[in-house]
């Protein structure tokens, strides 16, 4: 289902979308110990960092203008650099002001290249195809996510937090260069639209992607902080907890990715949502760790399912649409993540439950809103 031409995008794609989940999610994994353990950080802090750390993804649409000087493939590999980067020097700097300033230089790599990648993806390959290939991307990026927990549980035995982060992110960073010294772009694609692209009909993909950013805002920031803060889940724990997650989701991710095919966005997307519900009001009024443990496992899984509002864009745009409405997507799906995690920071602060119940709220009006998706008969 992939011919030649493809191919050389897929490899590019792949072991950048590799780096990319080694250096995120070895960050994820350890950041949180590290804030607490080291840095000392309390909700209300963890909450503005997060803020900061999307910033950048409510910025992802200045991409279109930065690839009018540096070709998209090119710019997918400087973003990769620039995460490990910020992740190297996450372990140097352990001051709040410290893990501010990294953390705003790893996630403008990390967004970028989501921005880039998802339109790369959608760009070169075709309707019927894209859902796989981006379940695959998916299943690699979990197993990426595998080796870097394994990795940090060996060298959490014998290096600090400043080694660990020296080493995830040197790894990234060595791939993102890597990626400077390929082209794996053909002729054949149409020419993008390097602006602003904003339309009307595109209007349920829009709403659909900010409620998305916003309920993953709710998962991102505070279900790992409460396995941490309430229920005392050390750094291995963490560890162990993200390799179950991840080799859980290598082996659905391609299989999710079949199911759009099989079922449709508006079937995905409805499961994903009613499910979510139920896990947001375990989160608030649970007192296992356990049962708290298998909920975050579920909501990672469910996550996945958001592969369909991508697909489902990719069903309705204007194929020279793809890029500067991917850039446009990345940014809605930020414009949550600007205020929601220091607001459910200080909100945290009253009561712990509180962000879960804006996080059941979300995904109550996100169900709604997914029985309006329609799909031109063409792409049926």
């Amino acid at each position: 289902m992939i011919d030649d031409a493809q191919k050389p995008m897929l490899r590019f794609l792949t072991i950048l979308t590799a780096a990319s989940m080694i250096g995120i999610q070895g960050y994820t994994i350890l950041f949180n110990n590290f804030a607490v353990d080291v840095v000392h950080l309390e909700g209300r802090h963890v909450g503005i960092i997060q803020s900061i750390r999307e910033a950048p993804g409510f910025l992802a649409l200045l991409a279109v203008y930065v690839m009018l000087v540096i070709r998209e493939h090119r710019l997918s590999a400087l973003s990769i650099a620039t995460l490990g980067i910020g992740v190297a020097l996450t372990g140097m700097l352990p001051t709040y002001g410290g893990i501010m300033a990294t953390t705003l230089i790893m996630s403008f790599g990390f967004h970028y290249y989501e921005t880039t990648n998802q339109s790369l993806t959608l760009q070169y390959f075709a309707t019927n195809v894209s859902p796989l290939v981006i379940g695959k991307l998916r299943s690699i990026a979990a197993a990426s996510s595998i080796v870097t927990a394994f990795l940090i549980w060996g060298m959490g035995y014998f290096l600090s937090f400043k080694g660990m982060f020296l080493v995830i992110g040197g790894l990234v960073f060595l791939a993102g260069c890597w990626g400077l010294l390929q082209d794996p772009t053909h002729s054949s694609i149409p020419p993008q639209r390097l602006k602003m692209v904003i339309r009307k009909r595109y209007w349920l993909y829009y709403l659909l992607t900010f409620l998305s950013g916003a309920r993953r805002q709710i998962f991102t920031v505070f279900s790992i902080f409460l396995l941490v803060k309430v229920f005392h889940f050390s750094v291995q724990e963490v560890t162990l907890l993200f390799l179950v997650n991840n080799g859980i989701n290598w082996f659905l991710n391609p299989l999710i990715g079949r199911a759009i095919i099989a079922f449709g966005e508006r079937t995905l997307c409805s499961v994903e949502y009613a499910v979510v519900i139920l896990v947001f009001l375990t989160y608030a009024f649970t007192d296992s760790r356990w049962l708290a443990a298998g909920m975050y496992i579920l909501d990672a899984i469910l996550f996945n399912f958001s592969i369909a509002i991508r697909t489902y864009f990719h069903k309705i745009a204007d194929p020279q649409d793809i890029a500067p409405s991917t850039a446009v997507g990345v940014t809605i799906n930020h414009l949550a993540a600007v205020f929601l995690p220091a607001l459910g920071g200080l909100l945290w602060m009253i009561d712990y439950r509180i962000p879960f119940f804006i996080g059941t709220g979300l995904s109550v009006i996100s169900l709604c809103f997914a029985q309006c998706i329609r799909l031109p008969e063409r792409s049926r």
